[in-house]
């Protein structure tokens, strides 16, 4: 495990509600954004820059994700 990881404070979203099956978000100390899967907490972890986390952030926004 990397030595960042412990120091983070991580966060589900509050539309996730009790569930386990959940991907779990901290703000790293640059501003960027590390991302881990909340079943697996000492599992492998994401990281993006803040330029990054702000294009997905948009994506999501504007549906360029929608199925």
């Amino acid at each position: 495990m990397d030595r960042i990881t412990p120091v983070l404070t991580w966060r589900k979203s509050s539309k996730s509600a009790q569930q386990d099956n959940c991907v779990e978000m901290a703000e790293l100390p640059d501003g960027g954004r590390a991302v881990r899967d909340s079943k697996d907490p000492n599992g492998p972890v994401l990281r993006f820059a803040s330029a990054e986390w702000r294009t997905f952030i948009g994506g999501i926004k504007n549906g360029s994700f929608e199925v």
